[in-house]
């Protein structure tokens, strides 16, 4: 009841934060159109071509995953996989499509396959991936595979924690350094994990992996969120969007178990700091490149719609996420879209025809944020 009221407060309260200055034709479809004055977006249909379009540029049919680009490299790559579920779930939620769920259970052995027949990987960060987009999956289908493949991987993730300086998760099975990566969606499987069996162990772990991400990788006063702890545990200050995202997702999975507002104010906190200089010009998040890099846009967008539908924020906060969330998909759509492909850039003001499934998946994710507002009545 909470939600439903903050998301009608938020209709009721929205004001233009942000402004776009673009000036498209109006289009029913999925792409703009002719001679017309304005554009108006069509979300659910943009988003119906959107995942249209990773399929069948991305996925590799007879392997039963998603290929590394869309100009013909079939390298398997573990963590965009996870993420190319949680974007299929994404689709399955908004459409109910069957041959959606097809798709992922698909995807799921082919990960499996792909892997050396196991889900277990040598990066910690990769695993908590998978484990993230098989919860929602689980939650969207009821199916147990994806319920019995998180606990796996979670079990093997908790292996990461030692108390080299004062605790926290590796990044991977060599121990040599630890990172955000690797403890805020730690800390956001185990803050899940817990309202799914309600273990108490798992409310713990959410607590301690929160508690050193926030004392060791969290900037107290702007909420800036940095990347790591190299070799020597010194802390390597890059400032990536997937990392303030995942921290804000965190905080909000801990204010709704526990009520507690210094979760929900260091959420706000960093999620406000996500739309300066360092994360974002002119209101357009920055381009972080291709490769890994190329996801780093989307993950901060799925928690920043997180805080939007489950943080209880007041309904000015709300307003300044949609408005800037609404923003980029706009600009995205029309400058940063290669037609007819529907193909999505690392930057969300141009065009490239060559695209990695990374950039393509934050597009993606994008797009399908601009959806649910838009179901949800919060945007035009």
């Amino acid at each position: 009841m909470r939600r439903i009221f903050l998301l009608l407060t938020i209709t009721a309260a929205m004001a233009t934060t942000f402004t776009s200055c673009l000036k498209e034709p109006v289009d029913d479809g999925p792409g703009p159109g002719a001679g017309k004055t304005t554009y108006q977006y069509n979300w659910p249909a943009i988003a119906d071509s959107s995942a249209a379009s990773l399929v069948s540029n991305f996925y590799n049919q007879s392997g039963k995953y998603f290929n590394k680009n869309n100009t013909g490299d079939l390298t398997f790559n573990y963590w965009p996989n996870a993420h190319a579920l949680d974007v299929l779930t994404d689709v399955y939620l908004r459409t109910n499509n069957p041959a959606i769920k097809t798709r992922m259970d698909e995807l799921l052995e082919g990960m499996k396959v792909k892997n050396g027949n196991t889900y277990i990987n040598h990066f910690y960060d990769d695993m908590e991936w998978m484990v993230l987009a098989c919860l929602r999956a689980y939650e969207a289908t009821s199916d147990n595979d994806y319920k019995t493949t998180a606990e796996l991987l979670w079990n093997d993730i908790k292996g990461g924690w030692d108390e080299t300086w004062g605790g926290g998760i590796y990044w991977n099975k060599d121990r040599q350094n630890k990172n955000t990566p690797a403890n805020a969606p730690a800390a956001i499987i185990a803050a899940r994990m817990y309202q799914l069996n309600r273990n108490g162990e798992d409310l713990a772990w959410a607590k301690k992996i929160y508690d050193w991400q926030k004392a060791n990788l969290v900037d107290p006063v702007t909420g800036l969120v940095w990347d790591g702890l190299d070799g020597t545990g010194t802390n390597k200050a890059w400032k990536f969007t997937y990392n303030q995202g995942v921290f804000i997702g965190a905080g909000v999975e801990l204010y709704k178990i526990t009520g507690e507002q210094v979760y929900l104010s260091d959420a706000l906190r960093t999620a406000n700091n996500s739309l300066t200089g360092d994360f974002a010009s002119s209101n357009i998040m920055k381009d972080e490149g291709g490769g890994d890099g190329g996801l780093f846009k989307g993950i901060l967008v799925r928690y920043m719609m997180l805080l939007i539908t489950d943080g209880s924020i007041n309904s000015s906060d709300a307003s300044k996420f949609i408005n800037f969330l609404q923003l980029n998909a706009q600009t995205m759509w029309l400058q940063g879209t290669a037609r007819p492909q529907v193909l999505f850039n690392t930057s969300w003001t141009k065009t490239a025809t060559a695209t990695d499934l990374t950039t393509q998946l934050s597009g993606a994710m994008l797009i399908e944020a601009a959806a649910k507002l838009k179901a949800l009545e919060l945007i035009d």
